[in-house]
């Protein structure tokens, strides 16, 4: 078997004789991202075990040291320490450090047990190898999730977290393997045993904290826009919406409400009347979210911007590498900036009042973080990085122009933790955690922040949008991916800007944009300064009859959605998921990323190519049914790719036997949907039983679920028969809520009696349909248990 070439050289400008000055091997190749210097496979390079590995109360401790003299960038460590820790039987950490000398640590609490987990799915052996080999995937320009999941041949599944937020390359090799390159703090790595997928990400936010639970409003839709640039144009865009009955529940104000670019104000000159106005919204029943930037000038007048002088008075800016003077970089603002140092307890205080004293002005209900890489619009701050080993380190990663500084801050900066060459990474994680204690505070109810940067352990607080795509085909099929990403690293609430935020988007992408859009959870349309209007009712009224329809749709199912995020908030489980989460065993749904499902139950086959009227879906082993007729999908279907026609007016989507969704009529906001009538879509599997379950509650409560003020029921269907039971009746709102509809799909025989609670339902009250579909019409209050007998 050919072992792996491991990089000796992975510095630009690698030769012959640098290489085996080294001591490494040399052999050119043309297979893609495999080295040319190497080591040798028998040399003494790497670490070897000093002694017999040491048995702790939470495991094994092993100390390894250095070989041998081969030494890719000087100062190697040794010896080194590895603690094995049995945290559950499902999770161990592997933590690999300096046992002389303090290293950087990324502050995310993980509980760490004093004792070894008992009976543990796992076990440890020890092998005295030269190399320590990982593997790690990554994600996208906006954040960092050092996390990967993985099916094995044998169909189980396993994750590997590194905790570390340190500037990192990965290098995928066809052996194959993966080189993993980090700069700085430590190697903590935490393995999730599964056996499947959903166990994975279930047992992985166990350890990096549960998803946060959305309010009920923000499962609506949202309409933003950076270029309305006044008050006039954002009150056209919302009226027409209403003129058409398009659902929208939240409006978003982007940078161009402030004066000047500066948080914490509104622009009263293009935007006058905005207060008054976003209380018009919200006696409409919408909601508004404001933006709020990472950098505050520094140069207006004294005494006149109370963001900058309070902050300055409290010293909670990121400091230049003395730890006195504030860094000074150049952003939206005029002037210089400074940059909040959100890992400083002093700035989430400053943070929450500024975000309180300013609610009185504007009456937001959400907040939404931009730039918090951070972002900077220079290299470095003012008047530019020193030379040394934290802004110039040995090894810099493949990044913009190799350069640590390159759109933020110097590494050397420093903050309340450290060092920003540690920290960077987890500005905006920090930001985040106290941006939703400022909501809370501020608006005295569940908090709704969404941000752009993220890290490992952000979806406890924070939503993410996939950041400034662009207007074309391949953008809308990658927002798919990002999504099925984002549902891995425990950040369910995701979407991408429909229709895409730069360049000008056309009717049929737009319209094919919206209809996928509906089925993010986070649904926003949002466009780019200087591009064309792109809402739905801007192109005219087919295409928001189009999109209405769409997201109407959307509104029938969000206690569906709603119920999804609880299970995700309380379990760990992903909202969106990719079909091979469900159907691991088929490995034909492995490489499916242009269709996904909402939990368990709905399939959603968008159109993705220009001009296309009609999907390719695959349909693995199980029963399917068509959402808009009922009609079941035909066995011969099963585990093939089949042409499925979806007109313009259509997306595609199938509903999983063995299912129960809970749904209910829908209304162009939030606040109307949730007086209206309940109902229950029961899909029935091969040996025509399902399940499914409901939860409810006032849909904005700080503490609802811990409060126990909710209600919770489970629906079972099996041997003809719904039976409901009704778990948690703790929610007073629920009394003035009915079911009015079931649905059944897939009985195989049409039934003579049909009962409800012992009675017989009218024969005029049910309708039967030549496709076995069935719906009963009936009326019973939500609270009281639904049973339903076929005979």
């Amino acid at each position: 078997m050919k072992l792996p070439r491991i990089d000796c050289h992975p510095q630009p400008g690698a030769s012959q004789e640098t290489c085996e000055a080294k001591g490494c091997f040399w052999c050119s190749t043309n297979i893609a991202d495999v080295p040319w210097c190497f080591y040798p496979a028998d040399g003494p390079y790497g670490y070897t075990l000093n002694d017999q590995p040491q048995k702790t109360a939470q495991g094994w401790r092993i100390i390894l040291s250095k070989r041998d003299t081969i030494s890719l960038f000087g100062d190697d460590i040794s010896p080194i320490a590895m603690d094995i820790e049995y945290h559950t039987k499902d999770r161990i950490r592997f933590k690999i450090y300096d046992p002389n000398n303090k290293r950087f640590e990324v502050p995310l609490n993980i509980d760490s047990p004093r004792n070894a987990a008992e009976n543990p799915n796992y076990n440890i052996e020890f092998q005295n190898d030269s190399f320590l080999q990982f593997r790690i995937a990554f994600s996208n320009l906006y954040g960092v999730h050092p996390f990967y999941m993985c099916i094995e041949n044998d169909f189980n599944a396993h994750g590997v977290l590194l905790l570390n937020s340190n500037a990192q390359d990965v290098t995928l090799n066809p052996h194959p393997s993966i080189m993993f390159q980090t700069i700085g703090g430590i190697l903590d790595f935490y393995m999730f045993l599964g056996p499947t997928p959903e166990n994975v990400i279930q047992q992985y936010t166990e350890a990096i904290g549960r998803p946060f639970m959305p309010p009920y409003w923000s499962l609506g839709f949202h309409l933003s826009r950076w270029g309305y640039n006044n008050i006039e144009v954002l009150q056209k865009t919302v009226e027409r919406l209403k003129e058409y009955d398009i659902p929208h529940d939240v409006q978003h104000g982007d940078s161009d409400y402030m004066d000047r670019q500066l948080d914490f104000t509104y622009d009263k000159t293009n935007f006058v009347g905005l207060p008054e106005y976003i209380k018009a919204l919200k006696n409409d029943g919408m909601h508004y979210v404001i933006i709020l930037h990472p950098f505050l000038t520094k140069d207006e007048p004294e005494g006149t911007y109370k963001p900058y002088d309070l902050g300055q008075e409290m010293g909670i800016w990121i400091n230049n590498s003395d730890g006195a003077t504030p860094a000074i970089g150049r952003a939206w603002p005029p002037g210089g900036s400074v940059f909040p140092d959100y890992t400083n307890p002093l700035t989430t205080e400053w943070w929450i009042q500024m975000c309180m004293e300013f609610k009185n002005i504007i009456d937001y209900d959400g907040i939404w973080i931009d730039m918090n890489e951070p972002s900077n619009f220079a290299t470095g701050q003012q008047p530019g990085c020193a030379k040394n080993n934290l802004n110039n380190p040995p090894y810099v990663p493949d990044i913009t122009d190799g350069n640590l500084a390159e759109k933020t801050l110097c590494p050397d900066s420093k903050t309340f933790l450290g060092d920003h060459y540690d920290t960077h990474s987890l500005f905006g994680w920090s930001e985040a955690k106290s941006t939703f204690y400022a909501s809370q505070n501020a608006t005295g109810k569940r908090a709704f922040v969404l941000s752009r940067s993220t890290f490992v352990g952000s979806g406890k607080y924070v939503g993410h949008w996939l950041g400034d795509n662009f207007s074309r085909w391949r953008d809308m099929h990658m927002s798919i991916i990002g999504m099925l990403e984002f549902n891995l690293f425990g950040i369910p609430y995701v979407g991408a800007d429909i229709c895409g935020f730069n360049e000008d988007t056309n009717y049929e992408l737009c319209l094919r944009w919206m209809q996928l859009g509906a089925f993010y959870p986070f649904s926003r349309n949002h466009n780019s300064i200087g591009s064309k209007e792109q809402d739905p009712g801007v192109f005219g009224e087919k295409f928001a009859t189009i999109s209405r329809s769409a997201l109407l749709i959307r509104y029938t199912l969000l206690p569906y959605l709603y119920t999804l995020f609880y299970h995700s908030h309380i379990n760990g489980s992903t909202v969106v998921r990719g079909l091979m989460h469900e159907f691991t065993s088929d490995p034909q749904t492995h490489g499916i990323d242009r269709a996904f499902l909402w939990g368990s139950s709905l399939m959603i086959t968008p159109v993705l190519e220009e001009g296309a009227k009609s999907v390719n879906v695959y349909f693995p082993e199980a029963s399917w049914y068509n959402f808009y007729t009922g009609d079941q999908v035909p066995p011969s279907w099963q585990r093939t790719f089949v042409k499925v026609p979806a007109p313009l007016d259509i997306i595609p989507l199938f509903i999983r036997g063995g299912n129960i969704l809970p749904i209910q009529a829908p209304a162009r906001t939030t606040e109307q949907s949730r007086l209206n009538p309940f109902g229950l879509i029961i899909s029935l599997d091969e040996q025509e039983e399902a399940h499914g379950s409901l939860f409810w509650d006032d849909g904005d409560s700080i503490d609802s679920i811990e409060r126990e003020n909710y209600f919770y029921a489970e629906y079972k269907f099996s041997n003809g028969e719904l039976k409901t039971t009704v778990i948690r009746n703790g929610f007073p709102g629920i009394t003035t809520l009915a079911y009015e509809n079931v649905q059944i799909l897939g009985l195989t025989s049409k039934p003579n009696i049909t009962s409800m609670n012992g009675k017989a339902i009218p024969s005029d009250r049910i309708q039967f349909f030549p496709n076995r579909k069935i719906i009963l019409w009936i009326s019973l209050p939500l609270y009281q248990e639904l049973n339903i007998t076929f005979e």
